[in-house]
């Protein structure tokens, strides 16, 4: 399939830009929120909740939750999920960190691979759940509008919050002694990534989900040191990327997360060779 097939038809064009607009919003959301995430190396926290995520999806599957009820379902699952690995991570016994970010993201998947065996799926969905589908006829006028409510929200809390955001960010002690709430900062961002990875798994899958948090907020930081245009570099990378990965998957018929995460490799390894350059001169 051509652009210009994509394109020849109304009805097609409407599905492709519906999807497309899902998947430039939570790129956006994923973006913006993987800079902090990253910063505060909390990257692997993203990992686990995808992962978490696809545990959510066949626990759906499994008590019979119709399909069209089941972001709902995954997105309280992965919330709880968020709260649990922010407070492991805080944690300062034996299981904290990356620790308890392989704890619940490993025996996520596991389970949730036995749970699909009662459902009566068969290998294909899940590797849908997992890589996401390659047909973008899944998504629904649903997915859009609580992509740009979740779009919404992260941006009024970027920008509203951004003082706060920054100084819980580099500093979380200070941060705290300066009478800022960093729990409820954490709690915020776990929050928020949980409902971002939720709403983008269906596109994406759950293992590519966390591409789009990771790998461009590592590509800005090579090009930039500012905290501000570190997040807006990254969340341009992470549209223009979705943009190119989305009509690549459409026009050769691929998973387009997986063309999706390929671009923004590509884009980071170029990222990556730019800032050896810059740092040679």
């Amino acid at each position: 399939m051509t652009l210009t097939d994509i394109f020849a038809s109304e009805f097609l064009t409407r599905i492709v830009m519906r999807s497309m607009a899902v998947g430039i919003l939570v790129s956006l959301c994923a973006s913006v929120l993987g800079v902090s995430l990253v910063l505060k190396r909390y990257s692997m926290i993203g990992d686990g909740l995808s992962h978490v995520g696809f545990f959510a999806l066949a626990l759906s599957a499994c008590a019979g939750v119709s399909s069209a009820w089941s972001m709902e379902v995954s997105a309280v699952i992965v919330v709880l999920a968020a709260v649990l690995i922010l407070r492991l991570s805080k944690n300062e016994g034996k299981l904290n960190g990356d620790s308890a970010c392989a704890v619940v993201s490993t025996g996520s998947v596991a389970i949730g691979t036995l749970m699909y065996n009662f459902t009566g799926g068969k290998s294909g969905d899940i590797c849908s759940s997992l890589f996401g589908s390659a047909s973008v006829v899944t998504i629904s006028d649903k997915d859009l509008v609580i992509s740009v409510i979740l779009s919404l929200v992260v941006l009024a809390w970027l920008l509203m919050c951004r003082k706060t955001i920054f100084a819980a960010t580099f500093d979380e002690t200070f941060a705290a002694a300066s009478g800022i709430r960093t729990n409820l900062f954490g709690l915020a961002l776990a929050i928020l990534t949980g409902v971002t990875i939720v709403v983008g798994m269906k596109m994406m899958g759950s293992i590519m989900i966390s591409a789009l948090i990771i790998f461009p907020a590592l590509t800005a930081m090579q090009l930039t040191k500012s905290f501000k245009w570190t997040v807006i570099l990254a969340a341009v990378i992470s549209v223009v990327c979705f943009i190119i990965g989305f009509f690549a998957a459409c026009c050769l018929s691929l998973q387009t997360g997986a063309a999706v995460v390929t671009v923004e490799l590509i884009c980071f390894c170029g990222g990556a060779l730019l800032a050896r350059v810059k740092a040679g001169r």
